[in-house]
């Protein structure tokens, strides 16, 4: 057999892990100790915790060694602030670069805290660029360069590239670990290379054609190069259409071109067009997840709702919002003190007040969603935005007279009084068409103006519902007759 079909055939040792247990047989002890939805079980928790206590070191890494990285990192996310540090003695090495790149950034910084900076670069320096740059960007200024100081300068170089970039952009997403060559070599030249050549980094899809200049003019799957006959030019099987990412573009930019063209991987140009890195899909699944996240967050005002994020951080992140409500709020209180005297004549006015502008409220933010769900993901542009607002006008009325009836004939029968009902249906029409026009109105005008429409459009949006709801209730009952200042 030639070394080059013997090189088809794993031995098997290479199936077995470090303790000597097949790879499968390692897999299936770790599933006992997940549940249904691949969670960690509490008696699991429960159990390492109690053997780590009870000084029972090895007992613990024992159990815990059966674990993926990612449920190891899981643990530490389970267990209160006071045990993380118990946990991380007990680990030892055990605490792999790997873990850390999985690890809540919050749990993360914490532990990160508890390591000298020595360990720390050790840690980063087995880690691809971007996680690497994950551990060490939110650290404190004298630590990060405490850190750098103790890598190799190669390491250090790569980190402090990606740190001149912008927070959540490409150059700090990007990974510098690629294989690209040249155009004009060969297929056997290529997989030669590949085969020989150990610095090379071992995780890749695809392969970068660049030419003189270093600017990627073709890209060339594993896949292709392995069915290709040895002398043919490279050039010859790649494929010349790609999409480049610009090292400064936005990480959910990134995300929606890598959605939207269905990329395993892309390459990274900076302003001369040379490439400087590559981004894969696994990173782009955590970058979806966090935007997703983060919209919805913003929208409620609720900071980064981690629920390991410190106390401090939350509730700065919260109340600051609380209190502009607090004051939009006093917009719609205003209002309502204008009718003071209608309430008094009909204190039926002030039961249903709540319902026109709860019911616009929930109309409102319906609209809101849908508007920054589609800003974020480049659905609505300039070319179509005003179509989107007679859309959203069209189905508030829609929505606007079903509930009008439904409310209006309610309200009619159950004070047995027509006008009130007639003047409830009025308003709930009024109020859930204002709302329709602010729920997208309103964040596409923010996007105009380069704010992001996740963040303040909700308490515009609420205090127009607020306020138009109270006035459109309490001015149609005063305007009717059915009561009098």
């Amino acid at each position: 057999m030639d070394e080059r079909e013997d090189s088809l055939h794993p031995q098997d040792d290479i199936l077995t892990d470090d303790r000597g247990r097949g790879a499968e047989g390692a897999s299936q002890e770790a599933e006992t100790e997940l549940d249904e939805d691949d969670r960690l079980k509490p008696e699991f928790v429960s159990d390492v915790l109690a053997l780590a206590e009870a000084g029972e070191h090895e007992a613990a890494r024992e159990r815990i060694g059966r674990l993926h990285p990612a449920d190891i990192a899981d643990l530490f996310e389970l267990v209160s602030d006071e045990d993380r540090p118990l946990l991380a003695s007990v680990l030892g090495d055990m605490l792999s670069p790997d873990v850390l790149a999985e690890m809540n950034e919050h749990v993360r910084e914490r532990l990160i805290d508890l390591l000298a900076p020595e360990q720390v670069a050790e840690i980063a320096s087995e880690l691809d660029t971007d996680d690497a740059v994950a551990i060490i960007e939110d650290m404190e200024e004298d630590e990060q360069q405490a850190v750098l100081q103790a890598m190799e300068p190669e390491d250090r170089a790569a980190i402090e590239d990606a740190l001149s970039f912008p927070e959540e952009s490409a150059g700090r997403l990007m990974q510098r670990d690629l294989v690209a060559v040249p155009e004009h070599v060969r297929v056997g030249d290529v997989i030669d290379r590949l085969r020989e050549d150990t610095e090379l980094t071992s995780d890749f899809w695809e392969i970068f054609v660049v030419d003189p200049m270093h600017r990627p003019v073709g890209t060339c799957q594993l896949s292709w190069i392995l069915r290709t006959p040895r002398d043919i030019a490279i050039s010859d099987v790649m494929k010349r259409e790609q999409t480049l990412i610009p090292v400064d573009m936005d990480q959910e930019e990134v995300a929606l071109r890598f959605q939207k063209y269905a990329l395993i991987s892309a390459a990274v140009v900076d302003k001369a067009g040379r490439l400087v890195g590559m981004i894969t899909v696994d990173d782009i699944v955590h970058i979806i997840q966090e935007e997703a996240g983060e919209d919805i967050l913003r929208l409620s005002g609720a900071g980064d709702g981690d629920i390991n994020e410190p106390i401090r951080e939350t509730y700065a992140a919260r109340v600051r919002w609380l209190i502009a409500n607090l004051g939009t709020a006093l917009v719609a209180s205003t209002i309502v003190g204008l009718f003071g005297g209608a309430i008094e004549h009909m204190v039926a006015l002030a039961a249903l007040m709540p319902i026109v502008a709860g019911v616009g409220g929930n109309a409102g933010t319906q609209t809101l969603a849908v508007t920054v769900r589609a800003l974020a993901m480049n659905q609505l542009t300039d070319s179509n935005s005003w179509r989107a607002v007679w859309r959203e006008m069209k189905i508030a009325l829609l929505n606007g007279g079903t509930i009008a009836l439904i409310a209006g004939t309610a309200t009619a029968v159950w004070f047995s009084n027509p006008g009130l009902g007639g003047v409830i249906a009025a308003a709930m029409i009024v109020n859930i068409f204002v709302a329709g026009v602010a729920g997208v109105a309103i964040p596409l005008l923010l996007d105009r103006l380069d704010q992001d429409p996740a963040v303040a459009s909700s308490i515009f949006v609420t205090m127009t519902t607020d306020s138009m709801g109270f006035l459109a209730f309490l001015g149609l009952a005063v305007a009717s007759g059915i009561t009098a200042l």
